[in-house]
């Protein structure tokens, strides 16, 4: 069970943090690569919820099952392109912590994106670390899918 409702109990706060998804939403960032950073930041995190969502929000997409199914294990995977590495290397990083976003890891997102996709990259695993962290926290059950 929730430990409690932030929408309800913060909603100012908890609408602008919905608008700041939505403008993220609205950027250049590729949604497949969006959703997969959403992933992977989430399982690191283990924010079940939010591994949840977005898996399905990913498959909606039209994203491929096995994809996700290897996304803990990414980097031995064959099925993701050089922009998908560059931007989960970048989310793991970041998500580890900011000492851990080396310029080796930097420049490859800064050749694989243009520097207006880097920062809503930038601001996408921002976001989803602060999602992670509410929902994470609060104990938030995703719905019942059965």
């Amino acid at each position: 069970m929730s430990r409690l409702n932030v929408a309800e109990l913060a909603p100012q706060v908890y609408k602008t943090f919905l608008l700041a998804e939505q403008a993220i939403r609205k950027g250049p960032l590729d949604a497949t690569i969006r959703e997969l950073v959403k992933i992977r930041a989430s399982q690191m995190n283990k924010c079940l919820f939010c591994i949840d969502m977005h898996t399905h929000e990913a498959l909606e997409l039209g994203e491929n099952l096995n994809r996700i199914i290897q996304l803990p294990a990414w980097r031995e995977s064959q099925l993701y392109t050089g922009a998908e590495q560059a931007a989960l290397a970048y989310a793991e990083a970041a998500t580890k912590g900011p000492e851990e976003v080396t310029d080796e890891i930097w420049t490859a997102v800064t050749d694989a994106f243009k520097e207006d996709e880097a920062a809503f990259l930038v601001a996408q695993v921002a976001q989803i670390n602060m999602w992670n962290r509410i929902a994470g926290t609060m104990h938030t059950e995703p719905p019942n899918r059965d």
